[in-house]
């Protein structure tokens, strides 16, 4: 049997109460706690969101062109040399 992560962190939400109802009308739809409801629809909107950051796909015309751009020489850009260059910011002098 495998042990379920234990839930120890909170999260609040500060919401109308037509929301509220909004969610908690879903929620008992769905056979779910509202916190179950909320938690499930918000994880999912995340893996969806960051997979879109993770994963694009190219016709065939646009990944030769994606790949040649990867392969090609690097371009001598002299205000990125110069920036890569200067002291930083974020450093004491």
């Amino acid at each position: 049997m495998t042990t379920a992560p234990i839930r120890n962190q909170k999260l609040d939400l500060r919401l109308t109460p037509q929301a509220k109802a909004y969610l908690q009308a879903a929620a008992q739809t769905a056979h779910r706690s509202v916190s179950e409801f909320v938690l499930e629809s918000a994880l999912s909107k995340a893996e969806e969101t960051l997979a879109e950051r993770r994963a694009f796909a190219l016709d065939a015309e646009r990944w030769e062109a994606f790949s040649a751009a990867l392969d090609a020489e690097p371009r001598d850009l002299p205000a990125v040399r110069e920036l890569f260059n200067s002291d930083s910011p974020f450093e004491s002098r």
